[in-house]
Formats: C-alpha cells, structure tokens, sequence
C-alpha cells in the first residue's frame, strides 16, 4: 500500500513540475497542433496550441516505477508496451507537426509498426505470464492456449486505436485514462500485484498532474505520443494481469467511441452517404448536438467512473 502511495505522489508531483517545464520549450520548437477543417468549427480557435504534451505524463510515469519496481521482470513489458506505442505516436506526431505533413504516418505505417509491437508484446506476455485470462463477475479463468497471442494481438491493436480516438476534447482521455488505471491500482492491491499496482499509481499520479496543463482550456495537447502511450500502458496491465475482458467492461467510454466510429462508416457505405450520428467519434457528435465542450468531458468521465466500478466489481 505504502509502494502504491509513493508512486501516484511521485507520479502527480513530477507531472506537476515537468508541466510547466515542457510548455515554453514546445511552443519554442513549434509543436502546435493543425485543427482539421472538417472537425467542429469552435476547434479552429485551438490551432496552433503545443501539442505532444503526452511527454510529461509518459515521464512521470516511468520515473517512479523504474524506482520501485526495478527488480521486476514485469517491468520490461511495461516499458515495452508503454514505451513503444509511445514511440510510434511520437514519430506520427513529428511527421505531423515538423514536417508539416497533416496526416502524419500512412494508415499502413501505423498499422505495420503498432502490429509488430503487439505480436512481440504478447509473445513475450504468452511466454512470461502464460495463457490464461480471467473471466469476470465468476471467480473462473480462462487457458486461451496458443490462440492467446492471436486475441491478445486484437486487443492490444483494439485498445491502442480506442484511446487514441477518444482524444479529441481538453482533458478527455486524460480523464478517462485516470479511471481505467485505477481499475488496475485497486487489482494491484487486492492480489498483491506490485509491479501493476505501482505502474497504475503512477499513471494516475502522472495524469492527475497533466490535467492541470490539459483541462479545458488545454494549454497543451498529449498528441498522439501520449494517447498511444497510454493505449499501450493498459495493454502492458492487460498482458500481466490476464484481464482482457475486465478492461472492456471498465474501458466501456472507450468501445463506445470506437463503436461509433465503426457505425458511422459502416452504415455510411450501406447507405451512401447517410449519417447516423453527426460526427465520430460519438463525443463530437454530442458537441455538435448543443453540448458544451466541459460538459461533454464531465459526462464522460462519469460514464468512466461508472464502467470502472462495474469491472472492480466483477473481479472482487
């Protein structure tokens, strides 16, 4: 308990030191964010905004669980995981912002990158930690087998995509990000996962801190270096805690944007054109409807709050 304390204060007081830090030198190197035109109309005033903010956290984080959990194998899938897809992220966010190409990495880049990245983690995950998942709401697991790689490799590619979608408003997926990685800090403390527990304190230490930089107004953006960090950071709890199936439940804000995206351009070419909602992912179309920008990132994030206590719930 004393472990997981220390890393979320770390966490939260490092985020809120290199905060401050960060924004001159991004607005110094240029690392404004380009709002596209086809988004919502109020979003054009953000342009220009420094962008890759994700850095702060993704420091924040990895400092103190280096610290602590040092002698843990657990630790290099971690740092694999969270490091990697942030890695990509950042390249595309480079391409994006430095060399002013708007669409960043190719869809098949990101694809190729992020699906190498998946296969080595859940090798690694298949041959470390083993092959069984746990099944929620019934104190049962589930051995995959070898088809374990293959479905771990869906999630990952899953989670990692979801989060990156649902960054789209100030502080949105900072603060949807913050309940799922407490899902993992209060597993962590019920079967004395110690690597777990300390990466997800950190996080949420990590991302508290962000949210002071990232609330609406956002001062600064994570980009796509902090959404894809923190997508494989729950990918790296994911692996070591077998618990798949967990995280759709408490990660329900997250499928409910990527759902609606599919939605929308599924029914768009059945239809030809027609829309179901006005704009995806599902939290621009609630902008788009009348809502206020911090209104829909409140709601959210209660919704995150709700589908976070659902999945504790399932596995106590």
């Amino acid at each position: 308990m004393t472990q997981y304390i220390w890393s979320g204060l770390l966490g939260l007081a490092l985020s809120l030191v290199m905060g401050p830090m960060v924004l001159p030198l991004l607005r110094k190197w240029k690392f404004g964010q380009t709002i596209r035109e086809e988004g919502p109309q109020r979003h054009l005033a953000k342009s220009g905004t420094p962008t890759m903010g994700g850095i702060v956290f993704i420091l924040g984080a990895l400092i103190p669980t280096a610290i602590l959990a040092a002698k843990d194998y657990r630790l290099a899938i971690v740092v694999l995981s969270f490091v990697g897809f942030g890695a990509i992220g950042f390249i595309d966010d480079y391409i994006k912002v430095v060399l002013k190409r708007n669409l960043g990495l190719r869809a098949w880049q990101k694809i190729a990158f992020q699906l190498v990245l998946a296969i080595v983690i859940s090798i690694i995950g298949y041959s470390k930690v083993g092959s069984t998942i746990m099944i929620p709401f019934v104190e049962r697991s589930w051995d995959l087998g070898f088809w374990y790689i293959p479905f771990q490799v869906f999630v990952v590619l899953s989670f990692v995509n979801a989060v990156n979608l649902t960054d789209g408003l100030d502080g949105l997926a900072a603060g949807v990000s913050i309940f799922a990685f407490l899902i993992f800090l209060v597993m962590g403390l019920v079967f004395e996962w110690s690597t777990i527990g300390v990466f997800a304190a950190a996080l949420v230490g990590a991302l508290g801190g962000f949210l002071r930089i990232n609330i609406h107004p956002a001062k600064v953006f994570m980009g796509d270096t902090g959404s894809m960090a923190l997508g494989g950071g729950l990918c790296a709890l994911i692996v070591l805690s077998g618990a798949p199936l967990v995280l759709l439940i408490g990660g329900g804000v997250f499928f409910l944007e990527t759902l609606s995206v599919a939605i929308q351009v599924l029914y768009f070419k059945a239809t030809k054109g027609k829309r179901i909602f006005k704009m995806t992912p599902i939290h621009h179309h609630f902008e788009l409807s009348g809502w206020g920008e911090w209104k829909v990132v409140l709601v959210f994030w209660t919704a995150a709050a709700l589908f976070g206590l659902l999945a504790i719930a399932s596995v106590l």
